[in-house]
């Protein structure tokens, strides 16, 4: 399992002082982008070099407490299963060990041409 750790700025709420809810979306994001590199790979050059890249083909999400403004948030993403084209992964939004948000992602790899790719040989074998 991997984690990352983020703080909520200002610009990341609403109106009402807590984190406005698609940006949990783009923290989930950076996380996944993170663990992608400490897997060792570079997506700028996995796309420069195969024309693959990932895109998120499906997502599901519970909204369980909010964050506020200054809360450093950790982000976990854990591999769930992977198939020729697919990752689905599990990704949670943590406050000092609560569970804030809890999301189901399915990834896909898809080529320069818009269709599906199998998972870059680099990611399986890091992956194992």
């Amino acid at each position: 399992m991997h984690s990352f750790e983020c703080r909520v700025y200002y610009e990341d709420t609403d109106l009402a002082g807590i984190v406005y809810y698609a940006n949990y979306l783009k923290f989930i994001e950076r996380a996944r982008s993170e663990w992608v590199r400490t897997l060792g790979l570079d997506q700028a050059q996995l796309k420069a070099e195969t024309g693959v890249v990932f895109a998120v083909r499906h997502l599901t999400a519970d909204y369980l407490s909010p964050a506020k403004f200054d809360d450093v948030l950790t982000i976990t993403t854990q591999v769930l299963k992977t198939s020729g084209a697919r990752m689905a992964l599990d990704q949670r939004v943590l406050r000092s060990g609560v569970l804030l948000f809890d999301a189901r992602v399915t990834l896909v790899a898809i080529g320069a041409n818009g269709a599906p790719a199998r998972l870059p040989k680099a990611l399986r074998a890091a992956l194992g």
